[in-house]
């Protein structure tokens, strides 16, 4: 009886999520630039804004944007082969690496200097610096970050993806001379979003008949894998800081909740994925999984959108809109010189 009862509390707001995801996972299939997850979240935040009484929806969107968020993370793993992964994309870690750095510093650089609020400055910098809204999804439990931070970041991270998409393939060919190789890794470490570097790749390929398509994605794929060390030293350093103020409301500290047990089962979904490739299982057995964890990020962006105060992250964008700037020129300028001294331009 209270199974039933937990499923008929969750219903409404997990059935008007999936509503505003179905169009917005249409809308990304057509304009992949922008992508699902930002239609889902502008549909949601517009949606939210004519639901007065939200009682009724609260727990299951509560429920879809933190518990559904997790879900697609874990789910995400099955898409990763890591003996594939790493040894096609092992020649662009010292650029990843790189990139990552310099992202992580600007981001913490200019949260000590703007004093932009830490969760806010934290999801920019992650998802600016490892794949966009995949990132964002796997750091934003681990740090507890609130539906109106993500949005914000979402938000930061997408413009910014857009740009890139459109600018960067006119500046590798026009500015920098690069080759199809060297296009693939700019695109793979200097653009946040996997759908944004697929659209970047492809608008290359149309200009020079290449295919650096599926060298973007292996690197940005590598960039990925990323998620696993920034997540688990998030969570220590929340653990680290609960520890000294012996836990919120003076609630015993437990580092076992906070450590981001969904990260270790990501690991997990990885290694499956990988021994099953190994084995000779198809790629294509995971595609249904890995289409689910896309969804399953829509969905949760809905569910967040629903729940933003709009005219809030309006008047809150202007200091984490200057970060996710500084972010993206950062990693777009240590993308090109470290491409410049490995000899790829």
């Amino acid at each position: 009886m209270k199974t039933a009862d937990s499923i008929l509390r969750f219903l409404p707001g997990l059935l008007l999520a999936c509503v505003i995801a179905a169009p917005s996972w249409y809308l990304g299939t057509l304009v992949p630039v922008v992508g699902a997850p930002v239609f889902a979240i502008l549909a949601g935040m517009m949606l939210g804004v004519c639901i007065k009484n939200k009682e009724h929806i609260k727990d299951g969107i509560t429920f879809t944007s933190k518990k559904i968020l997790q879900y697609a993370v874990v789910l995400l793993g099955f898409g990763l082969n890591l003996s594939v992964v790493l040894q096609t994309g092992a020649q662009s870690l010292p650029v990843i690496a790189a990139t990552i750095t310099a992202a992580l510093v600007i981001a913490f650089a200019l949260y000590r200097a703007l004093k932009i609020p830490a969760k806010t400055a934290a999801l920019v910098g992650v998802g600016s610096s490892i794949c966009g809204g995949s990132a964002i999804a796997a750091a934003a439990p681990v740090i507890g970050a609130d539906d109106e931070e993500i949005a914000q970041a979402i938000s930061v991270i997408f413009l910014f993806n857009v740009a890139a998409a459109l600018l960067f393939p006119t500046l590798g060919d026009s500015v920098f001379r690069m080759t199809d190789e060297g296009f693939a890794l700019f695109a793979g470490t200097a653009v946040n979003d996997t759908s944004s570097v697929t659209a970047a790749a492809a608008a290359w390929d149309g200009m020079h008949g290449g295919n650096t398509l599926e060298g973007a994605t292996v690197v940005k794929l590598t960039r990925t894998l990323a998620i696993i060390p920034i997540t688990l030293c998030l969570a220590f350093i929340r653990a680290r800081r609960t520890r000294k103020t012996g836990g919120a409301g003076g609630v015993q500290f437990s580092a076992a909740k906070i450590f981001p047990m969904f990260i270790l089962y990501f690991v997990l979904a990885s290694v499956i994925t990988t021994i099953a490739e190994s084995a000779g299982v198809s790629a294509d057995v995971f595609s249904p999984l890995k289409t689910l964890s896309k969804f399953f990020i829509v969905m949760a962006m809905a569910a967040i959108g629903v729940n933003t105060n709009i005219v809030m992250l309006v008047k809150k964008g202007g200091k984490p809109l200057l970060l996710g700037f500084c972010c993206w020129a950062g990693i777009t300028a240590v993308s090109l010189v470290m491409q410049h001294l490995l000899g790829l331009w």
